[in-house]
């Protein structure tokens, strides 16, 4: 990326995460997989802690949205009468998340809770996020040049600062000026590049974003953004 033409204007570099800084790889092979392979222990473990609870209401919430969906799983409201079944319950949880992810779908409801088992496996020291060798490099090049770095990903602010704080890099969270995630706007509509060039106090024409994913770069430039579409080597993930 440090070989990319910077037009004049510029003053904002906006980064994808998969497939551009992260490769594919990682997310498929290691984050997706680590999900749902814990998350019924997850839930096992953390189910009386109002933050597991917060995210099981925006899933339930999520699911009630989806109830209209071919296969849609649903997640059934406690009766509060102390008589339900944790096993029960955890249970469809645990099923629509799995409905989900096959489905490769990025609620804002998922995203909470992935980005909540990431934290965990993170802080523990299981995992650790992988950058391709030429992204610290390139952020560093771009800062010195006076430019801000800003990150914009289908995944949660949260799973993003874990992944640039618990990195191969080590923590390189102090390169990044900020974070948006889907709450913004999802990456394929228009408006949601104007919401972060308004968030950010810029014109949309200052900001270079950088994307592997021709329909995110169509939705940028309509915005009148610049747009890099950045293309790895398959060897790299």
């Amino acid at each position: 990326m440090v070989v990319l033409s910077v037009p004049a204007e510029v003053t904002v570099i906006l980064l994808d995460i998969e497939g551009t800084t992260t490769p594919i790889a990682f997310v498929k092979d290691i984050l997706f997989p680590y999900v749902k392979e814990n998350v019924e222990e997850y839930l096992q473990t953390h189910w009386e802690e109002e933050e597991c609870q917060q995210d099981v209401r925006l899933l339930r919430k999520q699911a009630e949205e989806d109830s209209h969906l071919d296969g849609a799983v649903p997640i059934p409201a406690a009766s509060g009468n102390g008589a339900d079944d944790p096993q029960w319950m955890i249970q469809a949880v645990v099923d629509n998340v799995y409905w989900q992810m096959s489905l490769d779908r990025k609620t804002t409801a998922l995203k909470q809770l992935q980005g909540h088992m990431w934290r965990a496996a993170f802080k523990a020291g299981h995992m650790k996020a992988e950058f391709f060798e030429d992204v610290v490099p390139a952020v560093r090049k771009w800062r010195e040049a006076g430019m801000k770095v800003y990150v914009y990903s289908s995944g949660s602010v949260e799973a993003q600062k874990l992944l640039f704080g618990h990195s191969t890099e080590g923590d390189i969270l102090e390169l990044v000026d900020g974070h948006f995630d889907t709450k913004i706007g999802h990456k394929v509509e228009s408006e949601s590049y104007q919401k972060i060039a308004s968030s950010i106090g810029c014109s949309t024409n200052n900001i270079l974003f950088l994307t592997d994913v021709s329909r995110e770069a169509s939705a940028a430039e309509e915005a009148g953004v610049h747009v890099a579409v950045v293309v790895r080597p398959a060897t790299q993930g």
